[in-house]
């Protein structure tokens, strides 16, 4: 075997199994949405490319890193068409207005549901408004594994965002609460324009075995789920620094979580 395949294939893989550690992990993936429309909210998808079959053995295409790297990743695609634009008002205060105005896809109802601005003592700069929308999708598992979100980096967007999303990664064996998208506003001059279907953001799993892969699977709502869910969402209202819980929370989890459907 070369390098490579070994590299694609089974880097760390055989050890880790040497230490109990599978060679697949499966992670249940489900929408917890309150209102209504709970539609909006499509399957998260493996990422794939369309290129061209490769020209060269020496070509991306045919990389092993690169083709490991790529398929480690999942995509949510985004729920809704929304342009939204920062003015300011006759008191010089900013203000987020939906800038399709009366041809907008949404109501005001829907937008509220959706997203809000962040109190600006929040920001981490007073010149960077921070917008966090609902993305209410839980990934749960039952062997050690973390869920990383992150900004869909491997697309192409001809009408580049006008800030940066912000990620974050936590153990969804424990944790397993629902996303969040937040994104930090840094050209306030330009619009943000979100296109239901497009790629809104990634998600990828990190594991005991660096080599093994993650099944997904659509996970059945369960009551120990749901109960479980109910003990954790929220809690950053009441305290900060919530990684200090997950002790706590461990103790209170059901053996098994993960249903498929």
């Amino acid at each position: 075997m070369s390098w490579d395949d070994y590299f694609a294939e089974d880097a760390g893989a055989s050890e880790a199994e040497t230490r109990g550690k599978g060679r697949t992990v499966t992670v249940g993936w489900t929408v917890r949405w309150k209102p209504s429309g709970a539609s909006i909210w499509a399957p998260p998808k493996a990422f794939s490319r369309s290129d061209p079959k490769a020209a060269s053995a020496k070509s991306i295409q045919a990389c092993p890193a690169a083709i490991d790297f790529d398929r480690r990743h999942f995509v949510v695609p985004c729920p809704v068409d929304l342009t939204l634009q920062f003015v300011r008002n006759a008191q010089g205060q900013l203000q987020l207005t939906d800038a399709d105005g009366e041809n907008s896809a949404m109501r005001p109802q829907g937008r509220a549901n959706l997203f809000q601005v962040q109190p600006a003592n929040e920001w981490r700069d007073p010149d960077r408004p921070i917008l966090q929308f609902v993305a209410p999708y839980v990934f749960v598992a039952d062997q050690p594994c973390w869920v990383v979100q992150t900004a869909p980096h491997l697309h192409w967007f001809p009408e580049q965002r006008p800030g940066v999303q912000m990620g974050g990664r936590f153990p969804v064996h424990i944790w397993p609460r629902p996303l969040a998208w937040a994104f930090e506003w840094y050209d306030l001059s330009k619009p943000l324009v979100l296109k239901r279907g497009e790629p809104w953001f990634y998600v990828h799993f990190e594991t005991e075995n660096p080599g093994a892969r993650v099944r997904l699977v659509e996970q059945e709502m369960t009551d120990d789920l749901e109960t479980y869910l109910e003990s954790i969402i929220d809690v950053s209202n009441y305290v900060n620094r919530t990684y200090g819980l997950f002790a706590e929370a461990q103790r209170s989890r059901p053996a098994k979580l993960v249903k498929p459907k």
